[in-house]
């Protein structure tokens, strides 16, 4: 009975199940379809992972990568330079450059370039497309050759352009030129260098944009009409180019650097990298010239290392000797609760240059004011400077300090148009006025019989120290 009923019942039932389930007559196309979409993604994820390897591969310099191919810049050197014929004798000397392209690669000597990029190890940076080295400047000078080239370098798929320095015998081949220095992506057009010479004094040359004119100063002049000027010892070599000997033995002063084209200055600055004498003086030298400097001080006597300290900073400032320099000190007291002085120094027969100090918990002492007079009446003049907030960015606060001459009966200030004014003056002869900070102001001292002693501007704050007084307009003339 149970065969016979499941025969009978659930035969049909279970056929009938079974021709409802739809089964495709050819499995195999579905199949083949899965398969190739599987194959495609394998495909893509093992080009993926290799492009990446080699990308990485790349940019650690594994893998090669042709000279000529695009990357990415990372630093820009000046235009003005590269933009600018190749300049100098050795310019038309094809095949000695052909040469130099070829000696400039991994050497020690040759090398330099490779290593290149201040933070990075040595050997990271590899020269580029080689045919793109180019000689901006090459020229043989006394017991020396000299050569500026740019050379393109290559850091995976970074690119940047360095400008190099070479240095050889005069007349060196390729092979004899050593590495002397580099620059690379500077806001400056200008390249300097500074090397000692093979008799023991020293060499310097700089190379600025072409038709720029380029000079080399040596020590400065404080004139008496209240001026600064330079020896000029460079000797020019070409457009833009500026070349001097040195005197052997290290140098008093620093030379200065001065660019110049389209009426305006296009770089000043310390030529830097040779040896420097320095001010260096004495200590009886520096106690006699104190002593002088105290006398007829008004105000709260500075201390005596305070006083060494002001006075140090005011001769290393303007570059002037110990020998044949008067200081004085027209007034000291306090400024934002450190202590504060107003002194002048003056080399034999020359300018008369202002500077106002304060004492400042981060820097030792901060320069207020250095202003160039002229050394007439430079006695009798009333001298102010703009006092600024000590936060940190030392705006000017709209409070101008003022000193008074000796022999001042009263002080006024007149600010743009407007009417004098008035200063109040306290026991020292000194005292504090408003102008406002972006306000030009003129000081007036007068005698007890209302005359004139003298005027003089109230600067604007000196933005830029890195020059010598008188570098920038603004003193009296």
């Amino acid at each position: 009975m149970t065969e016979n009923f499941a025969r009978s019942t659930l035969g049909p039932a279970l056929c009938q199940a079974a021709h409802g389930v739809g089964v495709p007559e050819d499995p195999w196309p579905g199949f083949a379809r899965r398969e190739r979409r599987h194959r495609r993604n394998r495909l893509i994820r093992t080009a993926v992972a290799a492009v990446v390897a080699a990308l990485v591969g790349v940019q650690a310099n594994v893998v090669p990568l042709p000279g000529w191919a695009p990357g990415i810049a990372v630093a820009a050197a000046p235009a003005a330079l590269l933009d600018a014929p190749p300049r100098g004798a050795l310019a038309g000397d094809r095949a000695w450059l052909d040469s130099l392209r070829e000696r400039i690669s991994a050497d020690p000597v040759m090398g330099a370039p490779t290593s290149l990029g201040g933070s990075k190890p040595a050997g990271l940076w590899k020269v580029g497309d080689r045919a793109r080295i180019r000689l901006l400047y090459g020229s043989d000078q006394p017991g020396r050759r000299v050569a500026l080239v740019a050379v393109p370098l290559r850091f995976g798929l970074l690119t940047k352009e360095a400008l190099v320095w070479y240095v050889g015998p005069a007349g060196a081949g390729a092979g004899q030129m050593r590495y002397a220095g580099h620059s690379e992506g500077v806001d400056d057009p200008v390249m300097t260098l500074m090397q000692a010479g093979p008799d023991g004094g020293a060499f310097a040359v700089v190379v600025g944009p072409a038709e720029s004119t380029v000079t080399i100063s040596g020590d400065p002049r404080y004139t008496p009409r209240g001026t600064l000027e330079y020896e000029d010892i460079a000797r020019a070599d070409g457009s833009g180019v500026g070349f001097v000997v040195l005197p052997p033995g290290p140098l008093r002063r620093e030379p200065v650097v001065r660019v110049s084209g389209d009426n305006r200055v296009l770089f000043q600055g310390g030529l830097g990298g040779g040896p420097y004498a320095g001010l260096d003086p004495t200590a009886r030298e520096m106690d006699v010239l104190l002593t002088a400097a105290r006398r007829g001080a008004r105000g709260t006597p500075l201390a005596d290392a305070d006083l060494r300290e002001v006075v140090g900073w005011a001769l290393l400032d303007s570059r002037l000797p110990v020998a044949g320099t008067t200081v004085r000190v027209r007034w000291s007291g306090s400024e934002v609760g450190r202590p504060a002085a107003l002194l002048t120094v003056q080399h034999r027969g020359g300018g008369v240059i202002a500077y106002a100090m304060h004492g400042d918990d981060r820097t030792g002492w901060w320069i207020d004011l250095r202003l160039l007079l002229p050394a007439e009446g430079a006695d009798r003049r009333p001298i102010g400077w703009r006092i600024r907030a000590d936060d940190g960015t030392r705006p000017p606060t709209g409070q101008v300090r003022v000193v008074a001459p000796p022999d001042a009966a009263r002080v006024t200030v007149t600010v743009g148009g407007a009417s004098p004014v008035a200063v109040t003056l306290d026991a020292s002869n000194a005292g504090i006025t408003r102008v406002p900070p972006d306000q030009p102001a003129t000081l007036t001292a007068y005698a007890t019989d209302g005359s004139v002693l003298g005027t003089t501007p109230v600067p604007p704050v000196e933005a830029d120290m890195s020059g010598l007084p008188g570098d920038h307009p603004g003193h009296p003339g």
